[in-house]
């Protein structure tokens, strides 16, 4: 599967911004889909999931609230609607695709097969 995330941009604290990753290749109802985020200087962590099996969103404590992930199925899209945004969210962010992720490895990088290309979100103060 192939994916193409996008979306990101320059946007005030405060603001909100809605990322998109679509796949080709196969359809999202196969996996469980994640967003993550690298950050400057940072390892790259776990933003949100949407997990396959129960059809339950799960996020980062960092994020809880603020951000939701969903899914529209006719579209083969999954989303991370980013509201309330602060400078400590300036990242690149990824999509991730996963055919074998179990509940206790959602947040795990090395549980996703498949990987967009990233896009930059830069929050201003």
């Amino acid at each position: 599967v192939q994916l193409q995330a996008s979306g990101g941009g320059l946007v005030q604290a405060g603001g909100s911004l809605r990322l998109s990753c679509v796949a080709s290749g196969r359809t999202l109802r196969s996996f469980t889909m994640g967003w993550f985020r690298q950050g400057p200087g940072k390892e790259r962590e776990f933003v949100a999931a949407f997990f396959r099996n129960y059809g339950n969103s799960y996020y980062s404590d960092s994020v809880k609230g603020r951000f939701t992930i969903s899914r529209d199925n006719a579209k083969n899209t999954v989303y991370l609607q980013m509201n309330s945004l602060t400078p400590e969210d300036t990242a690149v962010y990824s999509c991730a695709a996963s055919s074998r992720a179990i509940l206790s490895s959602l947040t795990s990088r090395s549980a996703y097969d498949y990987w967009g290309q990233g896009t930059q979100v830069t929050v201003s103060s």
